[in-house]
């Protein structure tokens, strides 16, 4: 560590997520691991965060205290739940700190609070996919969209058996590129459901199917069904290692910049 250094406290670190994070942000020059907390109850407080993200000691125990793990700290690497995101995100507001939030499930309500946390001091990254390769779907499904306009479009994902939330982060920002396309509001066209004699499909129509189960990290597939063919553009992660380089990528770039709510498109010089 050199006093140059971000120091980053990570959020939710007993969980699966949280381990791929403190890996990363050993592993990044120019970041250090200055805590790691989790909820109370959680079978990591107390532990060191490098034994639990399977490296050497860190001489950083998990805390259970919010406050005390944000002591001294200049980011926070979050990818909890959302209540927990909402008041990390004020606390950032207050501390004016960075917040990189990979939380996905997020209602109106939750992102209208994280927008107010960045408007008053925090420099907030908010993604549902911390991916490069992901972020690089998003721009040609925009285009496929715009340039298959008679094509009926179908989102499918599939997750691991404990994910909570559906449709996955990473399906709503598919299609919300998808919709803008089209030139289309998405949560006006979109279809979470069908069951029963649904009639037949809506002209214009986004659907969304969800998969569940075993250990998937995230598949995605974006289908442009036309007259007589099909166009599927799919990505697969395979370790959450991508997310946390990601997330840490996105932590170096936010602490140079002013405050506010960015995105990862943001982070990668993508045009919007």
């Amino acid at each position: 560590m050199t006093m140059a250094d971000l120091k980053v406290a990570v959020a939710g670190a007993g969980g699966r997520m949280g381990a791929a994070i403190i890996r990363a942000v050993a592993a990044t020059a120019g970041l250090t691991v200055q805590s790691a907390f989790d909820r109370i109850g959680s079978p990591a407080i107390g532990k060191d965060a490098g034994a639990i993200a399977g490296l050497e000691p860190l001489g950083v125990p998990v805390l259970d205290h919010v406050e005390a793990a944000l002591a001294g700290a200049l980011a926070i690497i979050d990818f909890t739940a959302p209540a927990a995101s909402v008041a990390l995100a004020r606390k950032a507001a207050e501390r004016g700190l960075v917040h990189i939030i990979g939380t996905t499930g997020c209602t109106d309500e939750d992102d209208a609070a994280i927008k107010a946390a960045a408007r008053a001091g925090a420099r907030i990254v908010k993604a549902g996919n911390y991916s490069l390769g992901v972020n690089v779907l998003l721009g040609l499904v925009r285009q496929a969209a715009a340039a298959l306009p008679g094509y009926d479009i179908e989102i499918l994902e599939m997750h691991h058996n404990r994910k909570v939330d559906a449709p996955s982060g990473t399906a709503l920002m598919l299609g919300e590129a998808a919709a803008k396309g089209r030139g289309i509001d998405l949560a006006s066209h979109s279809v979470r459901v069908r069951d029963g004699h649904t009639g037949p499909r809506e002209a214009g129509a986004i659907g969304f199917a969800t998969l569940r189960g075993g250990t998937v990290v995230g598949d995605h597939t974006v289908i442009f069904a036309g007259d007589k063919e099909r166009v599927e553009i799919t990505h697969r992660a395979d370790d959450r290692a991508m997310f946390a380089n990601g997330a840490v990528r996105a932590a170096l770039w936010a602490k140079d910049q002013r405050p506010g709510l960015y995105n990862m498109a943001d982070v990668l010089g993508f045009s919007q």
